[in-house]
């Protein structure tokens, strides 16, 4: 088992470093939940809410985005240029090191 280090601000500027594992096909989303940060994931990870939205604060290469997470953030508020969905963003061993902030709901 590998685990990645992730960065999470919360909305009221907490920052939490928390353990992701890279071998259970988890999301950003999820591991949020799995943390008790408030992420909702209202449509279960399907690009199709954006209540995971966070933006993305580090250098970290993410995967490249997607044609439904593209046109959910182009509906959604508070959209800024480095938005991502959570759920759109696989656990791997690249990710070690990635910040975000949790958008406003």
């Amino acid at each position: 088992m590998s685990d990645v280090t992730i960065k999470i601000t919360d909305r009221e500027g907490k920052v939490h470093e928390v353990q992701a594992p890279t071998d259970m096909a988890m999301n950003l989303m999820e591991v949020c939940k799995a943390y008790e940060l408030p992420v909702e994931g209202t449509c279960g990870g399907m690009a199709m809410c954006a209540s995971c939205q966070c933006y993305v604060t580090s250098d970290t290469p993410l995967p490249e985005m997607g044609y439904d997470e593209d046109m959910m953030l182009a509906e959604a508020f508070h959209v800024e240029d480095n938005s991502r969905l959570g759920c759109q963003i696989p656990i791997t061993p690249e990710l070690d090191g990635l910040e975000v902030t949790l958008a406003p709901e």
